[in-house]
């Protein structure tokens, strides 16, 4: 290797730049999961955090179905500088607020009766998510959202202080306020 004033090793490091250019980005490329990929994983995720949010059980699969709309839109963008359920749920958050929005002009549609097939079990599990729906429903969306991602999720409360971009001891006084005001509802209820 000739040293010409100095440059020789300045000269070499350019020319094998482009291909560990190259190599960065399929490294990065290869890191991006695909939508099938992110779809399969997370759906059941995404439903459950629609629904914390207060998105009314008739409306919870246009609005998965707007989440992964977004999501296939926007999967190239994705960094991963953070975790992809916090993106998800980012998304999720701002598709329940307009369905949401969209449900305080509508009106609500009939019920729908039970058939003959429905078992008691079945029925007592639907009467048990009604009331705990019904008691997050009475709790400000702060902690709800909260109380929902560590209880009903099993993420960690660190994990949703990220989520959420809070304090982590907001985090905790807000889960703290939840607990106690989900338990007194369901005393108030279980009580006569």
């Amino acid at each position: 290797m000739k040293w010409r004033d100095g440059f020789a090793a300045v000269l070499t490091r350019t020319r094998e730049m482009p291909a560990l250019a190259q190599t960065v980005d399929r490294v990065t490329v290869d890191s991006i999961p695909t939508f099938d990929e992110v779809y399969a994983a997370h759906f059941p995720f995404v439903w459950r955090v629609l629904r914390t949010l207060g998105v009314a059980d008739a409306a919870l699969e246009d609005a998965a179905q707007d989440v992964f709309v977004v999501v296939h839109r926007r999967l190239p963008e994705f960094e991963g500088r953070a975790a992809i359920t916090t993106w998800l749920f980012a998304i999720a958050r701002r598709v329940a607020s307009t369905h949401r929005r969209a449900r305080t002009n509508e009106p609500m549609p009939d019920a729908e009766p039970a058939g003959a097939s429905d078992t008691f079990a079945a029925f007592s599990r639907a009467q048990a998510a009604a009331t705990v729906t019904a008691i997050l429903d009475t709790l400000d969306e702060d902690k709800r959202i909260v109380f929902a991602l560590v209880e009903l999720e099993g993420l960690s409360v660190p994990e949703v202080a990220r989520m959420l971009e809070l304090n982590l001891n907001t985090a905790y006084s807000r889960l703290r306020l939840a607990r106690h005001a989900f338990e007194l509802a369901v005393r108030a209820r279980v009580t006569p």
